[in-house]
């Protein structure tokens, strides 16, 4: 959010573990990232490996539900303009959203 403050950007932010996104929000997402939302999710998470969601990786659908149900699985921060989303890890990553 600093680099976005510094160059003069406007943005919201959407704190999604506090008002988490639905599945049709998650497939949206993915779609703007340009990635599958197994590409979105930290396996390294309890919530995670508790709920063996390794096994629906291939299932974007089940993968989005996965989500809804457990956002905080998913990485962050996700920063979008437009059609078009980037992972803000590392933070530079949101420079590109910017014309």
């Amino acid at each position: 959010m600093s680099l976005l403050e510094e160059s003069g950007v406007e943005f919201t932010k959407v704190e999604y573990l506090k008002n988490p996104l639905n599945r049709n929000e998650i497939l949206s997402l993915s779609n703007k990232l340009g990635m599958a939302p197994s590409g979105i999710v930290r396996k390294n998470e309890a919530s995670y490996k508790e709920n063996n969601f390794g096994e629906i990786l291939d299932d974007d659908e089940a993968m989005a539900v996965a989500i809804e149900k457990f956002p905080k699985i998913m990485e962050r921060p996700i920063a979008v303009k437009g059609a078009k989303a980037v992972i803000g890890r590392p933070p530079e990553n949101v420079l590109t959203l910017i014309d």
